[in-house]
Order: structure tokens, then sequence, then C-alpha cells
């Protein structure tokens, strides 16, 4: 009988959790690179180049991929002759794993786990509790998957109920496109089939954590009926045309999963979770021999790909003023210097309810911009720690009164924005600009000063004020309204010919 220490599988979680915080899986970067080097939209061409860039940078520096560390979700094969020398049950060895790898001195991550979700929605500050999923098998080990799900691909996971005689593809295909760009694409789409449910939830999570091997597959042919749908679904959720960041391009998904499960008869439960440009997932088995380290993979594996953003236009945020804002182009890169402050979900809020009550704001945001981020702290001689942009979608109920009562000039964040936050930025004449998502640490680099200016309470969420020289970003809805998240991926299904466009 195998016995598996308490200190053990509490080090191997913690240690799992470091290493997909820096190191991409090598199978998403070869798949990532092999995309870049097929893409033809420009836009699309630059943000992949950007989430390479970004990788290696995260793999040689050791800090995360995205500022969204992600929620911890571990599956568990415990082979049933094991036994377990342990403090606490599993739940609590895996949290303190948890707690061990989020508060790591040298790679501190972004807490990001909220208490009371339905109420006071109070940060816990190290990221626990972790969701863990725990099944018996035979054997005597234990297996075990490490993931950190980011928000902004969670937040797009889709469940139906369909009829047993609807089409999944039909369904899958109606939906993609409803999910917007904010979990960051180009990514995978887990897809669970069958059970109840809470089955198919878990078996589309579940399908995520498999390899990428979607070019094997389409070089052998499919040999059941999940591999076939695996084909068909690769093949037209690409021809929608969405594209890396949803700016229109070749590849939206690097693969797609499905998993399924006999379900009643009366019932087809189909669920589909996406996951994000910051893939991160470790598998690895515990024989009661000691804590289990993970070998760094190689960086021969990343292309040898730079950043050169020198073409865009040259901004500068401290002299900008509303005649040139109105002079952005859509599609157009800027290079931003100078200093914008930073706000959120819990900002926003806080601030209308402020506006409400005609108080004054901590900060003058007359001709400013703010960032939509929350970023991870920094640590050892960093300015800031990486620094990525969060969904602006969910900022866009405050986006009207904010344009109207407080001057500001633009916006930055990431993915598209909605109707009524388009109609806002048309109607001031001001401006949506997009930054890469799963390109955090790249964007940290441009950050030179930092401070909290407001909300200081609010942790992450936090108005900081950025000092930044040279912040790529790119003109996603300008003063007319003109989209780039609305044109883009209708030109490029238009190009690739294979799915009608709908024309709104």
């Amino acid at each position: 009988m195998t016995t598996i220490e308490h200190e053990d599988f509490v080090q191997s979680i913690a240690d799992a959790l470091q290493y997909i915080s820096y190191y991409h899986p090598v199978d998403y970067i070869k798949n990532l690179a092999a995309a870049y080097e097929r893409e033809q939209s420009p836009a699309a061409k630059d943000a992949i180049a950007q989430i390479l860039v970004n990788s290696r940078l995260c793999a040689e520096g050791h800090r995360p991929i995205c500022q969204d560390t992600g929620i911890v979700t571990v599956f568990l094969e415990v082979g049933m002759d094991v036994r377990w020398h342990a403090k606490g049950s599993i739940q609590d060895m895996v949290d303190e794993g948890v707690r061990r790898a989020y508060l790591h001195p040298d790679n501190k991550l972004r807490a990001s786990v909220l208490a009371d979700p339905a109420g006071k929605r109070t940060n816990t500050r190290d990221n626990t509790p972790a969701v863990v999923n725990v099944t018996l098998v035979p054997g005597n080990t234990v297996d075990v998957i490490v993931a950190a799900k980011g928000g902004g691909s969670e937040a797009k996971s889709k469940f139906a109920m369909l009829n047993p005689s609807d089409s999944i593809v039909d369904w899958v295909l109606k939906t993609v496109p409803t999910m917007g760009a904010g979990w960051c694409p180009p990514g995978l789409l887990g897809i669970g089939i069958g059970g109840t449910a809470e089955k198919a939830m878990l078996l589309a999570k579940e399908a995520l954590m498999e390899p990428i091997d979607i070019t094997e597959l389409i070089a052998r042919g499919a040999s059941n009926r999940a591999e076939e749908l695996r084909l068909e679904l690769y093949e037209k959720v690409n021809a929608l045309g969405i594209g890396a960041q949803g700016l229109g391009g070749l590849t939206t998904v690097l693969d797609v999963k499905v998993k399924d499960y006999p379900t009643h008869a009366a019932n087809l439960p189909v669920a589909m979770i996406p996951n994000c440009a910051a893939t991160r997932h470790a598998h690895f088995t515990l024989d009661g021999s000691g804590p289990v380290a993970l070998d760094p993979p190689s960086l021969a594996d990343w292309p040898t790909l730079t950043y050169d953003a020198s073409t865009g236009r040259r901004v500068n945020l401290d002299t900008i003023t509303a005649t040139d804002v109105v002079r952005f182009k859509p599609g157009e890169v800027l290079l931003l210097s100078g200093k914008l402050f930073t706000g959120r979900d819990a900002a926003h809020k806080r601030m209308v309810e402020m506006l409400d009550r005609g108080e004054a704001l901590p900060v003058d945001l007359r001709g400013k911009f703010i960032y939509y981020v929350g970023p991870v702290d920094p640590v050892r001689d960093e300015v800031m720690g990486p620094a990525g942009p969060t969904t602006a979608t969910r900022m866009d109920k405050f986006t009207e009164q904010v344009l109207a009562q407080t001057g500001l000039l633009g916006m930055i964040g990431k993915a598209e924005r909605g109707p009524a936050a388009i109609a806002a930025i048309k109607k001031h004449r001001s401006v949506y600009l997009m930054a890469v998502g799963g390109a955090a640490y790249l964007v940290s680099k441009a950050i030179k000063a930092a401070r909290v200016v407001g909300f200081a309470d609010l942790g992450m969420e936090a108005i900081y004020e950025f000092t930044v020289q040279d912040m790529p970003v790119t003109v996603a809805v300008d003063s007319t309204g003109e989209s780039v998240h609305q044109t883009g991926p209708r030109e490029w299904q238009s190009r690739i010919g294979k799915i009608p466009v709908v024309l709104e």
C-alpha cells in the first residue's frame, strides 16, 4: 500500500501552480507558433506575436503569463490502495498548496477569489479555496491535474439542454460568436456532451486538460463520433473568422476537445467551456516516493520572435486632446506614453455611486484615459507585476455616466464593447483602445512608475496611476463608433468563405 505524505502532496500542488503560472504547455506554444506562421490577418498576426513574445519572457523571467492568475481547479484520481498520512482533508491540503503558491515571495500571484459571492464579495487574499474534483479508481497512486482558470474565459462558459434531435454543431456555431473575444482567442474549446447538466459541464472542463493533437487527428482521420465532431467543429469554428483577440483572422481555436457520457433518452445536455491564451495546466503522479518536481521546458520550444511596435503612432497621454482622439483610425496601432489611471469592476461601481451622491472622485478623469486592469503585485525591482487588460464589456453599463460626468477621453481594455458602450463612445466622441489579453508581462515592461491613488482597500481593484512608455494598443472603437471587433470578423468570415456572413 502506498502512503502519500501530507507535505509531499501540498508542496507538489504549490510547485505545479508556480510552474504553470509562467510556463505555457509546450503543445500550446508549438500550435500557436504554427498559427502565427499561417495567419494572414495583420491585426491577428500582431496579437499572436505579442502572446508568443510574452510567453517566452515569462518562461525566462518566471513571472505570470497573465495578470489573472486564475481560480485553481484540481482533478484527482485517487487509487483505492492509497493511504494518506495527512492533516485535514484533501480540500485542506489542496488549499494549503494554493496558499503557498500564490503567496510565494519570488513570484507572488494575484489573489482573485472572493468569498460571499452574492454578498460582500470579500477577497480571501490567498486565492483559496480551490475547486477540487476527486475520483476513486483502482491502483496505488494519485494522479493529479492542476489548472488555473482565468475569469475571462470562464465567464464565457455555455450550457444548453438541447432536444435529442437538435444539431450540436449548429448550437456551437450559433453560440461561439455570442461569446465575443473576452475569452482571449486563440485558445481551445472543451465540449461536454451527455450525462446530466452538471456532468456535461464537468466533461467540458476535463476536456480542456487534454493535449492539443488536432493536427495528428486530421492526419489519421476520425475513428468515432466524438472525433468526427472535433474535426467538423475545428474547421467550422475557425471559418467564423473571429480570429486572435476577436480582430478577424484564420485561427480562432487551436483545438476542439469533446468528451461524452450516456444520457437520458429525453435529454441532450451540451456544455462548452473555452480555454484562453493563458492555457495553464499540469499533470503529475504521486507514488509515495516524495514530492513531484516538474521538468522545465526548453526555451528552444519557443519561436525566436521579438515584438517591434515602432511603426505605431506615438501618443502623449499628458498632452492629448479631444481633437487628437477623433483622428484615431480603427485598427491603428498606438504607442502610449504618459500617465493613465486604472480601474475595473469594483472601482467603477464605487465611482458611479459617488457620482450619484454628488461626491468628488479620488482622481480627476478629465482628459485622461482609464485602463481596465487588476495587476499582479511587483516583486524584486519591478515597478509593477504583469498587468494585462481585463474584459471591457463588464464596464459597459458604467460607460455613459462616466464619460458624461467626468470628461474621460478614452478607455483601454480587452475584447469588444457592447452596443450601449459603443453608443456612448460615439456620443461623447471618445475612443476605446484594445490591449492584447495574454500579453500581461509584455505590457508591464511599458510601466515605468505606479502608485495607488484611490480605493486602496480594493486590493488589485484599486485605482492606480501608471506612467507608461510606448505601451502598445490598437484602436478598437473610434470616435464615430466603428468597431474592429465587428468589421474584422465579418471581413475574414467572408474571405474564408465557408460560412455565409450574416449582416447585422
